[in-house]
């Protein structure tokens, strides 16, 4: 007699966001790079930019210090930065590891809502928009809508 074969339930395939980590991840951020994709999927779909198409890239503060100067002629790293490469939507968002847990602390925030806040803004430049009234409430419900699919940190 012939055996059964169960089907499997139909996997959902959300869209993936490239990221690119630095060779030393830092152990203490809160998302390792996969869960870092899928959050920033859906992180797009509350801010309505599902049309953007970003790359992250997860770095230490020595590279974003780097990058800082070269780009915008500034000293000593930053939080994050943003380069669009098309209208069409590309960009890059660089987000530094060292800077979301020294911030979380010093804001006494998780670091998740640090890390949101932080790549809500990136991902709200590159859709256009400057600092700002209006920005500043999109980040500030990002992180608040954010928290309900958040990963147990």
């Amino acid at each position: 007699m012939a055996r059964k074969r169960k089907s499997s339930p139909k996997r959902v395939h959300e869209p993936r966001i490239p990221v690119q980590c630095a060779p030393r991840f830092h152990p203490g951020f809160p998302l390792i790079p996969r869960e870092l994709s899928l959050f920033t999927a859906r992180l797009l779909d509350l801010l309505g930019l599902e049309d953007l198409r970003p790359e992250i890239r997860l770095v230490r503060d020595r590279e974003m210090a780097r990058l800082n100067r070269e780009y915008l002629g500034i000293c000593g790293p930053t939080n994050v930065l943003s380069f669009p490469l098309d209208d069409a939507g590309s960009g890059l968002v660089v987000l530094s590891m060292d800077a979301v847990l020294r911030e979380s602390f010093l804001y006494g925030q998780p670091p998740v809502d640090q890390m949101t806040r932080l790549l809500a803004h990136a991902l709200l430049h590159l859709a256009g928009l400057d600092h700002g009234p209006e920005m500043d409430l999109l980040t500030d419900r990002a992180v608040e809508r954010c928290r309900a699919f958040q990963p147990a940190v």
